[in-house]
This record gives C-alpha cells, sequence and structure tokens, in this order.
C-alpha cells in the first residue's frame, strides 16, 4: 500500500482578487499545463495520511488569525515565467506557526524560505516569459487584498482535489 497523495496549502483570495490572478493565469499559462487555479502555495508536501490531524492543526493556528492583509509588491521574472511578488508580515508569521507545527513531516522546498507569490505564467520559453514581465511591470501598481482563509488541496499528479477551506478568525 501507497502513502496518500499529498496535501497542499494555499492561500485563499477575495473574489475580486482570484479573478484577477486566475483571469491572467488562464490568458499566459500553457493551457495543456494549467490545471489549477491561481494560487499562492504556503506548503507544498503536507502529509497526505493525516488530513484529519492537518485540518485541525491548521484551524486551531488559523483561528486567532485575523484575516491577513496581504500587499502584491511587484511583478518577478522566474526565467521560465511570470509571478506577482506577495508580502504580509502576518500571513508570514502565521505560515511559520505553521511550519513550527509539522517541522517533522516538512520536505526540502518546505524548509527553505519562502517567497509568496502567484505564478501566472510557467513552462514557456525565457523569451516569452520575459515579454510578459516586461508587459506586466509596464502597467503594474501595487495593490492590496484580505486573504479570508486557506486552501488544503490533495495532489493528483498534475490536477489538485479541494479538501478544505479553512477561515482566518472566529469562523475557522
Amino acid at each position: 500500500m501507497h502513502d496518500p497523495a499529498p496535501l497542499i496549502l494555499t492561500l485563499a483570495f477575495d473574489e475580486d482578487t482570484f479573478a484577477r490572478f486566475d483571469g491572467e493565469r488562464r490568458r499566459h499559462f500553457p493551457e495543456a499545463l494549467n490545471h489549477i487555479p491561481a494560487h499562492a502555495t504556503l506548503f507544498h508536501h503536507l502529509p497526505g495520511d493525516r488530513e484529519r490531524g492537518v485540518i485541525e492543526a491548521i484551524a486551531t493556528l488559523a483561528r486567532p488569525v485575523v484575516p491577513p492583509d496581504v500587499a502584491v509588491t511587484g511583478v518577478r521574472f522566474t526565467g521560465r515565467g511570470v509571478a506577482y511578488v506577495l508580502d504580509s508580515e502576518p500571513l508570514a508569521a502565521f505560515r511559520a506557526r505553521l511550519a513550527k507545527e509539522f517541522e517533522a513531516h516538512l520536505t526540502a522546498q518546505d524548509r527553505q524560505g519562502w517567497r509568496p507569490h502567484v505564478t501566472v505564467q510557467n513552462k514557456v520559453s525565457p523569451e516569452t516569459a520575459r515579454a510578459l514581465h516586461v508587459a506586466l511591470e509596464a502597467g503594474f501598481a501595487p495593490f492590496r487584498f484580505t486573504a479570508p482563509a486557506v486552501m488544503l488541496w490533495r495532489y493528483l499528479g498534475g490536477p489538485w482535489e479541494r479538501v478544505a477551506r479553512i477561515p482566518f478568525g472566529e469562523n475557522a
């Protein structure tokens, strides 16, 4: 018997922010490779065989957190794609508490420094990515949004399956 597929934790966006990011992702991400909606990953690999405990731990840590204000501060060229850069001290502090909670289960990728972002293009030629970066940067104005929740997903080898939406604050 193999271990259940890993769980992925992402940031949920408010409706307008999601529409903006997901619209850009649908326009610029190669269609054949775009299996998932726009997202900002907090953890790439949480233990899939401990789903109930993972949900309970995240909910416990999310309950005292006021829905965090997140600044979208710029556009990053990633070599073969483009991402929006996110910045939020409260969100970073929440993620650090989760990292401590799940420390024994974290992969090397999730242990390294966290650079929150939303990828709207990936897996294209560097020239295509550079052109989009220039275009998005030219029209970019920083903005902010309030993150209402985090989303837990099960990785299915390409697509993801939604497991839980865990709100910040008293509704968690």
